[in-house]
């Protein structure tokens, strides 16, 4: 029907056909190869009981018949052995245009991608990218380096303060209660104490301000 219509069959399709009738053909000759093996089988029953009968005239014709079957079935058997070699062929055969067919298409849409890349233009792109690459690079690490410096300026200062506050409190002083402690400017000022006390407490503040003064010059040596 196809031909009709100016359809043109494909090998594919050809090669499909063919393996289908060699398929068809193969079942046939087995199924007249197992006809045959059970003749065989009624001739030899029918043999041994016309031989206890007495009729070896009829035994040998019976003979021969079973030897012609006998031949029969090896020939089926070749021709079997035959039919599944071709037929082993074709599907070879379509294995093969269908790799044909797959590289085929493989190698058309190999040529469609190189027709579409453009070299120049990717060694641009590429150009690009490592020069932006590198000026990232080099923006993270000045943001980095003074990131670090910011922070090392800070810890330093906390622990200058920390280590500030300590000393103070190893010599019983507290800022903020001396702030406290202090009189106020609108306070009218005390009597003025004698000679003797305004002498022991220079001796006190003189003993305190020279001790506070070498540990903060310490502390500025660290």
């Amino acid at each position: 029907m196809s031909f009709l219509f100016g359809k043109k069959k494909t090998p594919a399709e050809i090669l499909r056909e063919n393996k289908r009738m060699l398929d068809r053909s193969i079942r046939d000759i087995e199924r007249e190869r197992q006809g045959l093996q059970n003749q065989e089988k009624r001739l030899i029953m029918e043999i041994k009981k016309t031989a206890k009968q007495g009729q070896m005239g009829a035994v040998k014709i019976m003979a021969k018949d079973l030897i012609r079957t006998r031949h029969q079935i090896t020939k089926f058997y070749a021709l079997k052995s035959q039919l599944q070699g071709v037929s082993l062929r074709i599907q070879t055969l379509k294995s093969t245009q269908a790799m044909g067919e797959a590289m085929k298409g493989v190698t058309k849409a190999m040529r469609q991608m190189n027709r579409q890349m453009n070299l120049p233009s990717l060694q641009k792109i590429m150009q690009e990218f490592e020069m932006q690459n590198e000026k990232m690079e080099m923006v993270t690490e000045v943001m980095g380096d003074a990131i670090d410096e910011a922070l090392e300026g800070d810890e330093e200062e906390a622990e200058t303060e920390e280590l500030v506050s300590q000393v103070l409190d190893e010599i019983g002083i507290n800022i903020n209660e001396q702030l406290v402690k202090a009189p106020s400017s609108v306070v009218a000022a005390p009597a003025a104490p004698s000679k003797v006390a305004q002498a022991e407490a220079a001796g006190e503040d003189g003993g305190i301000d020279s001790e506070l003064q070498a540990r903060l010059d310490n502390l500025r040596k660290m």
